[in-house]
C-alpha cells in the first residue's frame, strides 16, 4: 500500500512478463493449434449472428480501431461460414434477340457457365465450317439448279405463250433493259416503222390500237404470272436453304440442349438462337477469308475488334459474367476500391472511326455480381469516400436487385444511348468494416443504414491480461507469423512483444487489440533477427525495432529537446520559484508520441477576476482546458471563501507555449502554482507534475503518462540529476506506467523519483517540503502550514479591496457635500 510521501517502489514501473511462465519453447510448437481471435467474444458473437442469419436487412457492420484489424477478422470468420454454405450458380449475359438493348442474364449451376459459352462457341465455329461446305455441296448444288430450272421452264413457257399469241395477232414481242415490248408488224413480218404507220386508214389504225390494249392485258397478266413463279421460286429456293440448314443446326443444337435440357432459361435461348440463325443463314454462306484473318490478326491483339463478320457472330458469343467454377461454398469477395464501377459493374465501348460500340459481350462484373451468394466486405470509409456508391448500394439493398448501368443513369443526367442489362437477384451479405464514429455518424443520420445493417460487431481495442489471454496472444503472433513468412518468436520474444502491447495500451493490465500495429513490428523484428543469422525472433531483436521505430519517427522531438538542453526553451530542473511549476504534455507527431515539459507561471494580485489563462484570452486554448481552468477556481473558492468574500486576480500562463492547448492534464499543476503564487512559499523546480484536479482536490488520472515522464527525464538527466528530481503523477496512473529500463534503471539508483499522489495536499507537500494543513470548523487552518499562509494572504486582499471600496464609497460622500450646496446657491 503506497503511503503518503512515498515515492513509488521499482517493481510497480513495469510490468515484466516472466518468460518461464510460457509454456513453450517458441511460436513454432503453436502453429497447428486452432488460431482463435484474440479477446473478441463480445464482436466475435455478433459477427457469428450477422454471418448465419440469413434475414432481408440484416448486413453486419463491425466497428473498431483502424488497426485492430477489422477485414481480416471479418474475412477470417466469414470464410469459416461460407465453406459451409452452397456453392452459388453461375451468371452469363446473351444476346436479347427481340430487344437487342436489353441482354439476358441467365443463370447456371456452377461451373456450367464456362461449359455453356464453350458449347456455343463450338457450335457457332462448327456451322460457320458447316454451312458453306453444305451450301457448295453437289447435292446442295442439283437441288438448287432444279428448282432454278423448273423455274426458268416456267417463265420461258409464259413468254413463248404470250410471244406466239401476238404473232397471231399481228405483233412483235420484243425484250430490251426496260422489259417487254409489243411492236405491230406489217406484211413482211416485220415492225412497222413510223412512215407505214402514218400511211394507215384510220379504220386500220383503230384495229391496231384495240389489239394492241389487248395484247397489253395479257403481257400485264403474264408479268404478273412469271413475278409469282419468281416468288415461288423464292421461297422454294428459301425453304431448300432452310431445310438444309434446319439440318445442319438442327443436328448441332440437338447436342447442346441434350447437355442443357436442365436449364430451363438455356433451352428457351436456345431456340432464340435457332430461329434468328435460320433467318440469318447468309451470314454463314461464306467462309472466313484466311488471308483477312491474318490481316486482322494484329488489330485483335491490340483488343480491337473489327465490325463486320466480327460483329455478325458476337451476337451468339455467352459472357460468363460471373464465373463459380473455381469456389468451394459461398465467395467472399473483399473490395479495397469500392468505386462505381468496381461494385456494380461496367458496360465497356470500343471506339471504331468516331463511334462507340458496345454489346453484350463488354458488360463486365463488380464485385458486388462476384459475391453474390456469398459476402462482400466493405471498408466503410473508402465506401463514403465514393459517395455515388454509397447511394447506389443502399438503392440495391432496398430493391434486392443489382443493376448494371451508367452513373449518370443513377442521377437521371443525359447519356449515350446504351445497354440496359436485365438485372441480377441481389442474394448476398453485406458486410462494412470501420470506425465506431463512422457506424454513429451513418446510424444518426440515414435511415436506411439502420434498415439495411441491423447488426454491429463492435470490436475492443484492448483485452485484460491473463494467462489464459497471453497464451491465446502467442498463438495470434505465430498465426501472423506463418501468415506474413517470418521467423518464429522464441520465449524472450513473445514476452517482448506482450510487454509491447501493454507499451501501446499504457496500462499494465491491458494488452492492446489493435494487432495490425504489433504486426508490423514482427515484420521489423524479423528483419534484425535475419540480418543476423538467426532463425527465431528474440527480445533483443524487438527491442531493436522498437528503437529504430522511433529514431526514424522522432526527428521533431529531437529538435524540442534541443532547444530545451540549450535554454531557449525554459525549463528549469533545480532551484526553488515562487509560482512556477513544472508541467508536463503529450505531443503527437503523425506516428509518433512523446512528452514535453513546459513552465507554467502565476502571479496573484487585488482584484475580483478570480483565476484568468493568459492562453485562454489569448484564444490559444480549448474547451477542455478551460473547464480545468474552471474547476481550480471552484477549489479554491470551496477551500477559502467560507468565512470571508475571495476577492483576487490570479493569471496563470503557459510560458513559450506558441501553439492551441488543450486538456485539463495541466489543471493540477495550474493549482500548485496559483497556492505558491499565493502563499508566497516556493516550489522546487526539479519536480514536474501532471494530473487533473476535482472541485474537491482529488488528482484524477491522466493520458500517456509514460511519454510525460519519459520527456521530463530526458531533460534531467542532460541537465545533471541532483538525486532530487522526479515526476509527480495520480496515484490512479500506477497501473498505467510500463517505463523505458534506462528511467527505471535511474530510479534504482535513487537519482529519479516518481511520486504518486491522491490529493493536492499531498502534491503541494512534496513540491513545497511543507505541511498544507487540513480546514478547521471555523474555516481556518492550524498554524505553520501553506493553507494557512495562502488563508492569510487571501484575507489580507480581502480586506484591502473591501478598504478600498469603503474609502472609495468615503470619498464620493465628501464630494457630494462640497458640490451640492455651491449647485443650490
Amino acid at each position: 500500500m503506497i503511503t503518503k510521501h512515498d515515492e513509488l517502489a521499482v517493481e510497480k514501473l513495469r510490468l515484466h512478463v516472466a518468460q518461464d511462465l510460457l509454456p513453450f519453447d517458441s511460436t513454432a510448437s503453436l502453429r497447428d493449434l486452432d488460431f482463435k481471435v484474440v479477446g473478441q467474444e463480445r464482436a466475435v458473437d455478433a459477427i457469428r449472428f450477422g454471418v448465419k442469419i440469413k434475414k432481408k436487412g440484416y448486413n453486419l457492420f463491425i466497428a473498431g480501431p483502424p488497426k485492430s484489424g477489422l477485414a481480416s477478422v471479418a474475412r477470417t470468420f466469414v470464410e469459416e461460414q461460407a465453406k459451409m454454405e452452397t456453392t452459388p450458380p453461375d451468371w452469363c449475359y446473351v444476346h436479347n434477340f427481340r430487344q437487342k438493348d436489353n441482354p439476358k442474364a441467365i443463370s447456371l449451376c456452377a461451373g456450367r457457365g464456362r461449359e455453356f459459352k464453350s458449347e456455343m462457341d463450338r457450335f457457332i465455329k462448327t456451322l460457320q465450317e458447316k454451312i458453306p461446305e453444305v451450301f457448295t455441296s453437289h447435292e446442295f448444288g442439283s437441288k438448287d439448279r432444279e428448282v432454278h430450272e423448273g423455274f426458268e421452264k416456267r417463265r420461258q413457257q409464259l413468254v413463248e405463250d404470250l410471244a406466239e399469241e401476238s404473232r397471231g395477232q399481228g405483233f412483235i414481242l420484243q425484250f430490251s433493259q426496260m422489259g417487254m415490248a409489243l411492236l405491230p408488224a406489217g406484211p413482211s413480218g416485220q415492225p412497222l416503222n413510223a412512215e407505214e404507220m402514218a400511211a394507215m386508214s384510220p379504220e386500220d389504225l383503230g384495229q391496231v390500237r384495240a389489239k394492241s390494249e389487248e395484247l397489253q392485258g395479257k403481257m400485264k397478266e403474264t408479268v404478273k404470272q412469271i413475278q409469282q413463279a419468281e416468288g415461288e421460286f423464292r421461297e422454294m429456293h428459301s425453304k431448300l436453304e432452310r431445310e438444309v440448314a434446319l439440318f445442319i443446326v438442327g443436328q448441332l443444337m440437338d447436342t447442346v440442349e441434350e447437355k442443357f435440357a436442365d436449364e430451363p432459361r438455356v433451352s428457351e435461348y436456345l431456340r432464340e438462337v435457332e430461329a434468328d440463325i435460320l433467318d440469318n443463314i447468309d451470314d454463314f454462306k461464306k467462309k472466313p477469308d484466311p488471308a483477312a484473318q491474318a490481316q486482322m490478326q494484329p488489330q485483335q491483339q491490340q483488343g480491337i475488334s473489327l465490325p463486320g463478320q466480327e460483329i455478325t457472330f458476337r451476337k451468339y458469343e455467352v459472357n460468363v459474367f460471373v464465373d463459380n467454377s473455381q469456389s468451394n461454398g459461398a465467395p467472399v469477395v473483399v473490395e479495397s476500391n469500392p468505386s462505381y464501377s468496381n461494385l456494380f459493374g461496367s458496360i465497356e465501348k470500343q471506339a471504331w472511326f468516331g463511334a462507340l460500340i458496345t454489346d453484350h459481350t463488354m458488360l463486365k462484373a463488380g464485385a458486388l455480381h462476384k459475391a453474390n451468394g456469398g459476402y462482400l466486405i466493405i471498408n466503410a470509409l473508402d465506401l463514403l469516400r465514393a459517395n455515388i456508391s454509397y447511394e447506389a448500394l443502399q438503392r440495391a439493398l432496398r430493391d434486392d436487385e443489382i443493376k448494371i448501368e451508367e452513373a449518370g443513369d443513377l442521377y437521371g443526367f443525359f447519356g449515350t444511348r446504351s445497354l440496359k442489362p436485365e438485372p441480377f437477384p441481389l442474394n448476398q451479405k453485406i458486410i462494412l468494416t470501420g470506425d465506431a464514429e463512422i457506424y454513429q455518424l451513418l446510424y444518426a443520420n440515414d435511415n436506411r443504414f439502420k434498415e439495411h445493417f441491423k447488426v454491429k460487431a463492435h470490436m475492443d481495442s484492448q483485452v485484460d491480461v491473463a494467462d489464459s489471454v497471453i497464451l491465446e496472444y502467442a498463438r495470434a503472433l505465430a498465426h501472423h507469423c506463418v501468415g506474413h513468412g517470418l521467423l518464429d518468436l522464441d520465449r524472450s520474444g513473445v514476452a517482448r512483444v506482450i510487454e509491447y502491447a501493454m507499451e501501446r495500451t499504457e496500462n499494465q493490465e491491458k494488452l492492446t487489440l489493435e494487432l495490425d500495429d504489433v504486426v508490423d513490428l514482427l515484420v521489423e523484428a524479423d528483419f534484425f533477427a535475419r540480418q543476423g543469422g538467426l532463425a527465431l525472433i528474440g527480445a533483443s531483436h524487438v527491442e531493436e525495432a522498437i528503437k529504430k521505430r522511433k529514431y526514424r519517427a522522432s526527428l521533431y522531438e529531437e529538435r524540442i529537446k534541443e532547444v530545451i538542453k540549450k535554454d531557449i526553451f525554459w525549463v528549469e530542473t533545480d532551484g526553488w520559484k515562487v509560482g512556477q511549476v513544472n508541467g508536463l504534455s503529450v505531443l503527437q507527431t503523425g506516428d509518433h508520441v512523446f512528452g514535453q515539459p513546459n513552465r507554467i507561471t502565476a502571479t496573484v494580485s487585488v482584484g475580483k477576476e478570480g483565476a484568468i489563462s493568459i492562453d485562454r484570452e489569448a484564444k490559444m486554448s480549448g474547451a477542455t482546458h478551460t473547464k480545468g481552468l474552471l474547476t481550480l477556481g471552484s477549489f479554491i473558492r470551496e477551500r477559502f471563501a467560507q468565512n470571508k468574500p475571495l476577492a483576487l486576480t490570479a493569471a496563470l500562463s503557459f510560458e513559450q507555449s506558441y501553439s492551441m492547448i488543450d486538456g485539463d492534464s495541466a489543471s493540477s499543476t495550474e493549482l500548485y502554482a496559483i497556492l505558491s503564487a499565493i502563499s508566497g512559499v516556493p516550489i522546487y523546480q526539479g519536480i514536474a507534475v501532471t494530473g487533473s484536479v476535482s472541485q474537491k482536490g482529488e488528482v484524477q488520472p491522466i493520458g500517456g503518462v509514460n511519454h510525460k515522464i519519459k520527456g521530463f527525464f530526458d531533460i534531467c538527466r542532460h541537465k545533471g540529476f541532483t538525486g532530487k528530481q522526479g515526476v509527480i503523477i495520480p496515484s490512479k496512473n500506477v497501473r498505467n506506467l510500463m517505463l523505458d529500463e534506462e528511467v527505471i534503471e535511474a530510479v534504482k539508483e535513487g537519482n529519479f523519483h516518481i511520486w504518486p499522489v491522491a490529493t493536492i495536499e499531498e502534491g503541494l507537500e512534496i513540491l513545497t517540503r511543507q505541511t498544507a494543513g487540513r480546514q478547521q470548523e471555523d474555516g481556518s487552518y492550524p498554524e505553520d502550514t501553506l493553507f494557512r499562509k495562502v488563508d492569510d494572504r487571501l484575507r489580507r486582499i480581502s480586506d484591502i479591496v473591501h478598504q478600498y471600496g469603503r474609502d472609495a464609497e468615503n470619498g464620493k460622500k465628501s464630494v457630494e457635500e462640497e458640490t451640492v450646496p455651491a449647485v443650490l446657491g
